[in-house]
């Protein structure tokens, strides 16, 4: 051995710290980005960190494809995503083998963000909106991808977005105000469990600011996530953050600034454009911004990671060396793709109409999804599709099943020369506005997926039309990419006159080639169509629900269209000519199953009420054929549980901006109004009771656990899982707590007749709230409900814990008090101070931050507080009780010349002791950093 860092005996540290010691300052500037350069000399080879795997490699060529993440959140089953991680390992070390310069083992996933909104259009990549059920089912992902060596991983997971990421508006530029108990109660939590039990080796930061920092400069990455946590990997930037720090942010004037407060705030691997990126980070050092040892630090992790990868150690000491190329969708890998997609199955709703007959003659198969197999932007390739028309023809052996998508049939044409639109000859498949009758017209299948996003698909060719740089041509095997050019908008003029516009809200018009082309500013011969149906979709669906037995209908949504990465969703609610079709089979069809494909919740109010009998399912991968199909006609008995809230209405939400899920009553914690599906509803094809339950003693001290067991039979005459949920409600507390709060479950398999003891193991520290007043957790002495159902509204059994922990002393005042830590605030919002720590920020007009409970003792006289004025100012009042209640002091604030331009203030205080509620009211352009009364 040529260096102690090529030992594989000696401590990892030691030899982490050998390797960085010999790179050269350029070695090590080359090293700070996502494609790590080779270095010849010291036998570092080509590493590139960042292998798409959110539910199965992808972007590398053909993998197992498992349900979305937010379908597999719907199993809620830990030990099958221990088993799916160890799938995902295997198939990235088969195309690591294959490519090590450029496959890397560093995985990025899971999605830990938690799904406080469900209008987020990345609902589909995440676990849900509760950090319990997202903690665990991450926890075991990550232990079953990086495997259970106690040295060596068999890959990298990379938990993502840290944190507040649930938005994709503006999401590069805003940032999102999120107070201490939001924070540390739920936002931290999902990301706490995966780090302190998975022991995950990476992390990537967000796009977006949490309290005026972009999250790539958040101190809290060091603080709480390497320092309190323990995590011991490496952290990584998200595309093009780092940069974006100035572009996007506009908080720092040049790409220096932004690479070393990156680099010092923890990212220890920069994913943006390397050459500016590698000059940036050279003018940082030059300018005494970074140091050496700032880039030592990163490297250490990133490196530290990559011996345990075992890139630096013979093969034979590292079990995951050699992962045979036949386990690259082997057949065991797609058995547990159907296993996962049968288990994320959730029957909303069952009037007995399922489990369908095995003996029905006919069936009819209908919906723009009935047919189709979606993947989504993080999805891998699968080598087949199974679709749910497949998966009931399979079914019915034979027998007669109608089908149709309920899509119009349409031809187009230009209404300024009433030219038709058809394929020319010639010139791959071009639309061309030619045809001078209905007969050489081009027919579309047209799908309105709402908010003005319609797909065309050729009837002859089943292409869809996309936008190209030469005009519009069905050439598209499906409508999709980070740009989908395959959505168009068709809005009404005059007299049945369209406007048709391309994906990005281009004119489509005709070129002096008769050529649809998208509008550039060009002169154009056209602006105007016509669309005329040649065949009524719901028309056609209709005659087909008629003529069978039971009419099964496929809605839901694409995971390109209305909702993705950069989009929100618009509204909640299935589109328009959905809920039309389904309507119109069931009037033609009482014998109605809906089932809903999608990445999302729905409000699906009126088919809630009419309809028989309804499914959820993700879009499931390659196997979501099959496993509908066996759901439906009972040879697998669905158990799964939704992972959100399904609300009404929109209405029912706050803001999409607004992250406090307090205040806001958001998800089922706080959510105090009638939801239409609760969180971890699913019903099932038999029945199950409960019965029997006990705590293994009644009262228990803040370091005590509680073992809470519940008695489950199944009633039925079939098999099934059930999935028992354990909550918590505290009785009476110092602040605002949880309706309920999940902290246990478990899927449990039942025969028919078959009864079974469950155990659930609650800590007290399980209960503690953030205490704003002390800046640590604390579990309170009290009362508490423990409550076990079958959801989050169905409580089966509940007993009564005494808990002895603390009392909350009444809080003080008189040292210096981070504003942020109110208890109730108004018309504020938490942003930075670059002092040091965060601010309260007042929106506009004025508003109020109160401080419950508080000692004053004798009496105080003296207000003091750290605040900025910026351009006009404004004044702050001190009231005791209530924002309108005895003023007891105010002072003005001078204009300070900007946001970050501090200045303390002062005011003499009058009538002001003993136990008081003090309200801080701010007017005009206050914030306030920290505040004291003495």
């Amino acid at each position: 051995m040529k260096h102690p860092y090529q030992n594989p005996d000696l401590p990892l540290e030691a030899r982490v710290d050998d390797l960085i010691s010999r790179f050269t300052l350029d070695e090590k500037i080359e090293l700070m980005c996502q494609y790590q350069a080779e270095i010849t000399r010291l036998g570092v080879q080509k590493y590139k960190h960042g292998t798409e795997g959110a539910h199965g490699v992808a972007w590398l060529g053909e993998a197992t494809v498992f349900p979305q993440n937010t379908g597999l959140a719907c199993t809620w089953n830990p030990e099958l995503m221990r088993e799916i991680g160890s799938v995902i390992a295997e198939e990235a070390r088969v195309y690591y083998q294959r490519n090590p310069a450029i496959n890397g083992l560093t995985i990025w996933a899971p999605t830990v963000d938690l799904e406080r909104d469900p209008r987020w259009g990345r609902t589909e990549e995440a676990y849900g909106e509760d950090p319990h059920l997202t903690g665990k089912l991450s926890t075991e992902l990550v232990k079953g991808m990086q495997g259970d060596h106690p040295f060596y991983y068999k890959t990298v997971a990379t938990l993502k977005h840290f944190y507040g990421n649930n938005n994709e508006i503006d999401r590069g530029s805003a940032s999102v105000s999120i107070d201490p108990r939001n924070k540390r109660e739920y936002y931290l939590k999902a990301f706490e469990m995966p780090f302190r039990e998975g022991r995950a080796g990476s992390m990537m930061t967000a796009y977006n600011g949490v309290n005026g920092t972009p999250c790539n400069l958040n101190r809290e990455v060091n603080d709480i996530v390497k320092d309190e946590w323990g995590m011991d990997g490496f952290v990584v930037g998200d595309a093009g953050d780092v940069l974006g720090t100035v572009m996007d942010h506009h908080y720092v004037d040049s790409y220096a600034e932004a690479v070393a407060g990156s680099i010092k705030a923890g990212i220890d691997s920069i994913t943006d454009d390397q050459d500016i990126s590698f000059r940036a980070i050279r003018d940082a050092l030059e300018q005494g911004l970074l140091s050496e040892a700032d880039m030592d630090r990163a490297l250490r992790n990133t490196f530290r990671v990559r011996f345990r990868l075992g890139e630096f150690d013979p093969a034979d000491r590292n079990p995951y060396s050699h992962v045979p190329e036949s386990k690259l969708c082997a057949p065991e890998h797609a058995a547990l793709s159907l296993r996962a997609a049968r288990e994320q199955v959730v029957l909303l709703k069952n009037s007995g109409l399922l489990p369908l007959r095995k003996e029905l003659s006919s069936v009819a198969v209908i919906g723009p999804l009935a047919n189709e197999a979606y993947t989504d932007w993080y999805s891998g390739t699968p080598k087949y599709r199974i679709t749910p028309l497949q998966g009931v023809q399979e079914k019915m052996a034979g027998r007669e099943v109608g089908f149709h998508t309920g899509l119009d049939v349409v031809r187009i044409r230009s209404a300024e020369t009433g030219r038709y639109v058809r394929l020319a000859d010639t010139d791959e498949f071009a639309l061309v506005a030619d045809a001078e009758d209905a007969s050489n017209a081009a027919l579309f299948e047209r799908n309105d997926w709402g908010w003005g996003s319609v797909t065309l698909r050729e009837v002859g060719t089943r292409k869809y039309v996309t936008e190209s740089d030469t005009g519009l041509r069905a050439t598209a095997e499906e409508a999709r990419g980070w740009f989908v050019k395959e959505a168009f908008a068709f809005e009404p003029l005059s007299e049945g006159r369209l406007a048709m516009k391309s994906w990005e809200g281009k004119p489509i018009a005709v070129n002096g080639e008769r050529q649809l082309v998208a509008d550039h500013g060009q002169s154009q011969e056209a602006a105007s169509f016509i669309v005329e149906v040649v065949q009524e979709g719901i028309e056609a669906a209709v005659q087909a629900a008629k003529s069978a037995e039971t009419a099964v209908v496929f809605v839901g949504n694409s995971p390109f269209i209305n909702g993705k990465e950069t989009i929100d969703r618009p509204d909640i609610t299935l589109p328009e000519a959905q809920h039309a079709l389904i309507r119109a089979v069931f009037e033609a069809n009482p014998n109605t199953v809906v089932v809903i494909v999608g990445g999302y919740p729905f409000a699906v109010n009126w088919e809630n009420e009419h309809v028989p009998s309804i499914l959820f399912t993700s879009h499931a991968g390659q196997e979501l054929g099959h496993a509908v199909a066996d759901v439906l006609y009972g040879d697998y008995n669905p158990a799964g549980r939704l992972n959100m809230t399904w609300y009404k209405s929109v209405s029912q939400l706050p803001d999409l901006m607004d992250y406090d899920i307090i205040k806001g009553k958001r998800t089922y914690q706080y959510f105090d109004g009638e939801a239409l599906y609760p969180f971890g509803h699913g019903l099932s094809y038999t029945q199950f009771a409960y019965g029997g339950l006990s705590l293994s003693r009644d009262r228990i001290g803040a370091d005590d656990s509680v073992t809470v067991t519940v008695t489950i039979r199944n009633n039925g005459a079939i098999a099934g899982d059930e999935v028992p949920q354990l909550y918590v409600r505290a009785n009476g507390s110092r602040v605002i707590r949880p309706l309920k709060t999940l902290k246990g479950f478990k899927r449990v398999h039942l025969a028919a007749g078959e009864e079974k003891t469950v155990a659930f193991e609650l800590s007290a520290s399980e209960l503690a709230i953030w205490d704003v007043t002390r800046e640590r957790y604390c579990v309170e002495s009290g009362s508490y409900t423990v409550m076990v159902g079958s959801s989050s509204s169905s409580i089966e059994a509940e007993a009564a814990l005494q808990v002895e922990g603390e009392v909350i002393p009444p809080r003080l005042l008189s040292g210096k008090v981070r504003a942020v830590n109110y208890d109730d605030y108004a018309n504020v919002y938490v942003d930075e101070c670059r002092e040091g720590g965060e601010s309260v920020r007042l929106k506009a007009g004025s508003g109020w931050i109160a401080f419950k409970d508080v000692e004053l003792g004798e009496g105080a006289a003296l207000f003091e507080a750290r605040v900025s004025g910026h351009l006009k100012g404004g004044e702050i009042k001190i009231a005791l009780n209530s924002p309108d209640g005895p003023l007891a002091g105010s002072c003005k604030v001078t204009p300070t010349g900007g946001r970050q331009a501090w200045t303390t203030v002062r005011a003499a205080l009058e009538g002001i002791s003993g136990r008081q509620d003090v309200y801080v009211n701010l007017e005009g352009e206050v914030q306030i950093s920290w505040l004291r009364i003495s």
